[in-house]
């Protein structure tokens, strides 16, 4: 088994009210991935992920390709964090 890695990313654009983390999550069904997505009051979307690194960019270039016509992605960055291993499956956070 690979290293597995925790990732912070943050999508900017037209990503809240969109229907975007519902289609975040669906996504996340087709990877070995943990999670969670929620937006934030600033009006940018974030997302929580832990797999293994490939996993991970695969997801990544996923939502940016699925949801780049539908939402309005204007842009998103993404870091590695510390290691979150407590998450279970894939969820959207509350705010």
């Amino acid at each position: 088994m690979m290293k597995l890695i925790t990732k912070r990313v943050l999508f900017e654009g037209r990503v809240q009210g969109v229907g975007f983390r519902y289609t975040v999550k669906e996504l996340s069904k087709g990877f070995d991935i943990t999670g969670t997505v929620k937006n934030l009051a600033e009006g940018s979307v974030e997302l929580i992920i832990t797999g293994e690194p490939d996993e991970l960019e695969e997801f990544i270039d996923e939502i940016t390709q699925e949801s780049a016509m539908a939402h309005n992605i204007k842009g998103f960055n993404s870091h590695e964090e510390p290691l979150v291993e407590t998450m279970k499956g894939f969820t959207i956070a509350k705010n």
